[in-house]
């Protein structure tokens, strides 16, 4: 076991409180106010644990530019609207959005005032490089966002909040909980089930309750349908949810054991798509979607883009640029365009989003 700084923590709280549930868990490796995994590091490119699409082609970013002064167009052109994005990594995406707003809709750039949600010390250092020039607003939350109407993106964002879970055994469904075994961390299930649950599903399989994404899609989704606006979110994760253990850990691009060094790898979990579209609807937003990414970036004209960044662009310049708009709508297993998946989110009787049909 490795002699993670945070390890020595979790084996001092497990010894005096007992196992804790995997919410808690994730929460701690990955917040921690000193160890936690986004507070102390950039984890993002090729030197870093995992590579996202705006780090993979600028195409990504200029494409929700866009789509941006499209809804904006559709709200009827707001002199002022909160151009938000939650967990902004290196800021890549936003800038690459800002630069193709500057070029083709510089009035949706006027109007736009522009906020990041963002707890990592560190990555907002390398947010406020990239922005120098835009003067963003940065937040813990969404708590302390403005009013008004905004256009929310959030990619690869809702993966990484906490979630719960359950596993069936003959008694019922059993929460799944951290432990000990000896010194070594490990998983373990509560002794008596939960009664609330009432789903039915092999012995073994894994529920996964992600209570802190639907709280945070139902208090967008409120807020869209009083103030307007809309939101984008970009995640890996199943349109339909199942009862698959989609809990995984990733370090230096490889998968690793989630139990291995506390506070030292990504934990994350497939976004159950359908159940954060139920919690918008129920709080008064109107649904989008979901569709897959390579379905989503295709209709915003992606290949087209890659065409013309290539044609001005010298033969191993085109072929970089072409490799990675490929690798954005690669449907393959291993691919991320059928595993990522677009949710859209606007008030009631907002307007149509960009490559994100209306749902009844």
């Amino acid at each position: 076991m490795s002699d993670a700084p945070l390890l020595g923590e979790l084996r001092r709280l497990i010894a005096i409180e007992g196992p804790i549930t995997i919410e808690r868990y994730m929460a701690l490796c990955l917040g921690h106010p000193v160890h936690g995994y986004y507070r102390t590091r950039d984890p993002l490119g090729a030197a870093g644990d995992f590579t996202t699409a705006p780090e993979i082609s600028q195409i990504f970013g200029e494409l929700l530019g866009l789509w941006t002064a499209e809804v904006w167009h559709g709200l009827g052109r707001p002199a002022s609207f909160r151009l938000v994005e939650l967990g902004p990594g290196r800021g890549t995406l936003m800038a690459d959005a800002l630069r193709a707003l500057r070029a083709a809709a510089p009035d949706c750039l006027a109007a736009a005032d522009l906020h990041l949600v963002e707890t990592s010390p560190t990555l907002r250092a390398a947010q406020s490089r990239a922005l120098a020039n835009a003067a963003p607003t940065w937040h813990e939350s969404i708590d302390t966002l403005p009013a008004g109407p905004a256009i929310v993106l959030a990619n690869e964002f809702f993966d990484a909040l906490p979630v719960r879970q359950y596993q069936r055994t003959e008694r019922g469904w059993c929460e799944r909980r951290v432990g000990l075994v000896g010194d070594a961390l490990a998983f373990g299930l509560s002794p008596e089930p939960v009664p609330e649950i009432a789903a039915q599903a092999a012995p073994g399989a894994i529920l996964t309750l992600p209570a802190v994404a639907l709280d945070l899609v139902r208090q967008i989704a409120s807020r869209l349908a009083q103030e307007g606006g809309a939101l984008a979110a970009i995640d890996y994760g199943d349109l339909y949810g199942g009862t698959a253990d989609t809990l995984q850990a990733v370090a230096r691009h490889r998968f690793a054991d989630p139990l291995e060094a506390p506070g030292e790898t990504d934990l994350t979990a497939q976004v159950d798509f359908a159940a954060l579209a139920r919690a918008a609807a129920g709080a008064g937003a109107s649904v989008h979607g979901p569709v897959t990414q390579a379905d989503f970036l295709l209709a915003l004209g992606l290949a087209e883009r890659a065409e013309r960044l290539a044609a001005r662009a010298n033969p191993v310049q085109a072929a970089a640029v072409k490799a990675g708009a490929e690798r954005l709508i690669d449907r393959t297993t291993r691919g991320m365009g059928n595993l990522f998946k677009v949710l859209g989110l606007t008030g009631p009787g907002g307007p149509d989003l960009p490559g994100l049909p209306r749902r009844a």
